[in-house]
């Protein structure tokens, strides 16, 4: 587990040695499905490196909803915590080394160390606001206002997500994406 959330549990004074064995590595190349929709989710993935994608199929149409990078917590959370088949799908889209926890084992850790919903709750949290966010600028801002917004205040994204995926996050083409850069840029 990288040193960013052993300092989460150490605010809660729980201690990275009586967690370990709960958590296991995984080394997953680029493209590889984590969780595919339809399927129940039933693993919490934290990211030491690397970068995935939560992504939805409408009728073929490719739509990404978030992505994670190092020092993330993620999962299909409707479907891990509902045991309902998800309808998202979560992918790899760079080389990532990822610590996974089931969540049989999840439930297990939480009834026994109860301050660990605090460390899951702050996670929640920021991915709650990072989708009102996103949810937000979907309905209220233009495509442009929407790339402006990516550009000031998630430049990184654009080091490290395939344009095509930034395209289906903002809900436009590739082609409009470009054009939109060149204006921008």
């Amino acid at each position: 587990m990288n040193s960013y959330f052993k300092q989460l549990l150490t605010k809660t004074g729980l201690s990275w040695d009586d967690l370990a064995p709960y958590f296991h590595p995984q080394q997953v190349p680029a493209g590889k499905t984590l969780v595919q929709a339809g399927d129940v989710a039933d693993t919490v993935y934290f990211i030491n490196t690397g970068a995935l994608r939560l992504w939805y199929n409408d009728d073929g149409r490719d739509i990404s909803v978030q992505f994670f990078f190092e020092n993330q917590m993620v999962a299909a959370y409707q479907s891990l915590i509902t045991q309902q088949p998800s309808s998202l799908s979560l992918v790899t889209f760079a080389p990532s080394e990822l610590m996974t926890l089931a969540a049989d084992d999840l439930l297990q850790l939480r009834q026994r160390y109860p301050q660990l919903d605090q460390v899951i709750m702050s996670q929640l949290s920021t991915r709650f606001i990072d989708y009102m966010s996103y949810f937000l600028v979907r309905i209220k801002d233009n495509p442009e206002q929407r790339v402006q917004s990516i550009l000031t205040n998630e430049p990184e994204l654009f080091e490290r997500v395939p344009k095509q995926d930034i395209a289906s996050y903002l809900g436009i083409t590739p082609v409009s994406l470009s054009r939109i850069l060149k204006r921008l840029t």
